[in-house]
């Protein structure tokens, strides 16, 4: 019996010498033919920890890492990271800084500065023309297709930006001419019956239609959406239609624009703040705020505008383009301040912002100029189809309907 008690405690006191055994430098591998487990009974991995566990210093990780739960990263994180789930930002940190230095410190909620940018998701394919409706004109873009109106057929036409492939066309009004998402569904202003479809975006179903304006010939042309309202322009008459609660009972308003009865508004754009009306009929640039309501004009002196069609807002300014003098008229969105007259193409009308350049859409040069917003200088003058007339940004592509040739061009 005494012979086995000292066995025993040799071996316990065996086990506790190799435990507290310093470890080499270098590099010690453990080849172990089951899995290891701190803190648990059925490790499911080679090695699992059931509870915390303490790194002093820099942890390197080869492959995809997956986190189940909350995760702390106090130094940062540098490099790629994928999310799947919600990020929480707490304590003393800044908030998250992206690739262009900006840094978001909040809740972004829905970002009505870039609804103005009509930046809605960026896609990517390469292309060149495709067939849609007859007298195709306004073009809006719902983060995974292009949507075209085509005037002389009565309908829209539904592309798949990743391989050109046509959806529809689907039925509206008659003379369909402006287009607009407001990341659900597709508003389409139909010139010829006074009156707005609203498709869903998903499947081009109808949903309602409504009636534009104050008369019978109000004929709806420009469509704009500023993050909570549609707004559309009656070209027949001096007057925008804001279309309110568009998750309940639809309310329409109808304002007017302009100095004269004959404003006969057309281009439509929204800044973040304000909408601003294109009325070609008085040569004038209408300034509503989308908060009150309130109305400002701006004409005369150095904007020169001559039948001014389309509008942009481009981040810091509002461009328009004067179909009769072929001039691209640039203002302060801030305050509407003259800041240039630049030359483009023959009887130019819509027009897009890229992010970084304007393209505007000459409809009877049959080309599209492309204007720096750094200084305003023409970087090019691409060759289209025939008449080109609406303009959209996908992401990566510019898109411009050919109003003569009923094709759209992708550039």
């Amino acid at each position: 019996m005494r012979r086995t008690n000292k066995h025993r405690l040799s071996v316990v006191f065996l086990y506790f010498l190799i435990v507290v055994i310093p470890v080499p430098s270098g590099a010690v591998t453990l080849t172990i033919g089951d899995n290891v487990g701190i803190g648990t009974s059925s490790p499911a991995q080679p090695l699992e920890v059931s509870g915390n566990a303490q790194i002093d210093g820099n942890l390197s990780v080869s492959g995809s890492t997956t986190f189940s739960g909350s995760t702390s990263f106090p130094g940062g994180i540098s490099g790629n990271a994928s999310v799947t789930g919600d990020i929480t930002i707490s304590g003393g940190g800044n908030g998250i800084v992206f690739p262009d230095g900006t840094l978001q410190t909040t809740s972004p909620g829905r970002n009505r500065a870039l609804v103005g940018l009509l930046r809605w998701y960026a896609v990517n394919k390469a292309g060149n023309t495709f067939s849609v409706g007859t007298g195709p004109e306004g073009v809006a873009f719902d983060g995974a297709h292009i949507w075209v109106a085509n005037n002389g057929s009565n309908t829209v036409t539904k592309i798949l930006v990743s391989d050109g492939s046509t959806l529809g066309p689907f039925n509206v009004g008659s003379n369909p001419s402006g287009v607009a998402f407001d990341g659900k569904s597709i508003w389409v202003a139909n010139n010829g019956s006074n009156t707005v479809t609203r498709l869903l975006a998903s499947n081009g179903s109808l949903v309602n239609t409504y009636t534009m304006g104050t008369t019978a010939t109000s004929h709806p042309s420009g469509v704009a959406f500023d993050g909570v309202n549609i707004w559309v322009t009656n070209s027949g008459e001096n007057t925008v239609s804001k279309i309110s609660n568009l998750n309940g009972a639809v309310t329409v308003t109808n304002i007017t624009v302009g100095t004269t009865a004959t404003s006969h508004p057309q281009g439509v754009a929204f800044d973040g703040t304000n909408i601003w009306v294109a009325n070609t009929g008085e040569n004038s640039l209408s300034q509503i705020n989308v908060s009150n309501s309130s109305v400002g004009t701006f004409s005369g002196g150095s904007y020169n505008f001559s039948s001014p069609v389309g509008v942009v807002y481009s981040g810091t300014y509002i461009g328009v383009t004067n179909n009769t003098n072929n001039t691209f008229t640039v203002l302060l969105a801030s305050n509407g301040s003259f800041v240039a007259n630049i030359p483009v193409g023959t009887s130019p009308e819509g027009v897009a912002f890229d992010g970084k350049d304007v393209w505007v859409a000459n409809s009877g040069s049959n080309n599209v100029t492309r204007i720096s917003t750094v200084d305003g200088s023409v970087l090019g003058t691409p060759n289209v189809g025939t008449n080109p007339t609406g303009v959209a940004f996908d992401g990566v592509n510019i898109w411009v309907t050919n109003n003569g040739s009923g094709t759209i061009s992708k550039l």
